[in-house]
């Protein structure tokens, strides 16, 4: 896909990952699209980076978990650029153990919401537009958490809820694949431990005490932490080159959840003797 020209949705794009996405991508010439909900405080700095970029865009503050106000913001999109090529699904609430403790029922309502109600709603009501141009991209951020759960180091990372939920996106990813297909692409990008998901950049991170955070960096087989970069330049990859790839999962997470086990020596065997 050329993206020059082309237009992108990106949600929960005010800091972080989101709006590194988005700013990638209107530096490669597309028209964005970029949601936000809270964390008010970082919007200059993100219609400062949008400005940088030079492309035409627009900035919506919404509650996707509102599903009555979807459609609204889909259409908003179309008629200020005539059309919708590209969706990247990056919106979720995890609750961090280390954080939030314990459940409460309103964190795990807040997380299925975010991260698997509204990610549906937003597909639902953009899939005719995708399909519209004939060549449409959907990316779904999810996380490791869908794989390993509470378990291991991200113990203190990742809840139950929050990892049900991201092996929930795997589902969707699969599903819409079918129902996009041919016009349509639906590939995942399951994240690992990264720089302001997980990582350095968030509260939890900090929370965290030294040993505490070595261990995930020793679990993870590229003894490091996930960088903005290492995301952005894999989603690129998925929407402008990955042609003939849909319904897929690629798991950027330097190794993590193959980490835990280790390989032993090749032993000498008894053939021979």
């Amino acid at each position: 896909m050329e993206l020059n020209g082309k237009v992108a949705l990106v949600l929960g794009s005010i800091k972080g990952i989101g709006r590194a996405i988005g700013v990638d991508l209107a530096r490669a010439g597309a028209r964005v699209a970029l949601t936000y909900h809270d964390w008010e405080s970082h919007l200059p700095e993100m219609r400062a980076a949008l400005a940088d970029a030079g492309a035409e865009h627009i900035v919506e503050k919404i509650d996707l978990t509102d599903t009555d106000r979807v459609s609204a913001l889909i259409d908003r999109v179309v008629a200020r650029f005539g059309r919708l090529d590209i969706l990247v699904n990056n919106i979720e609430r995890g609750g961090w153990p280390v954080v939030h403790g314990p459940y409460r029922a309103s964190q795990w309502d807040l997380e299925m919401a975010t991260t698997l109600r509204a990610k549906w709603w937003v597909f639902d009501k953009a899939l005719p537009h995708l399909k519209a141009t004939g060549n449409g991209a959907v990316v779904n951020l999810s996380s490791i958490a869908g794989i390993v759960g509470r378990s291991g180091p991200a113990s203190l990372i990742f809840n139950d809820g929050y990892a049900a939920a991201n092996r929930g996106v795997s589902l969707f990813t699969e599903t819409w694949a079918r129902v996009g297909a041919p016009q349509v692409r639906v590939n995942e990008i399951m994240l690992g431990i990264v720089e302001t998901r997980h990582a350095q950049g968030t509260r939890g991170w900090g929370l965290l005490n030294e040993s505490q955070r070595q261990a995930v960096i020793d679990h993870t087989l590229l003894g490091r932490t996930g960088t903005l970069q290492d995301v952005v330049k894999t989603v690129r990859f998925v929407i402008a080159d990955a042609s003939y790839m849909t319904g897929a999962v690629i798991r950027l997470d330097g190794g993590y959840v193959l980490g835990g086990e280790k390989v032993a020596e090749m032993p000498a065997g008894v053939e021979g003797e």
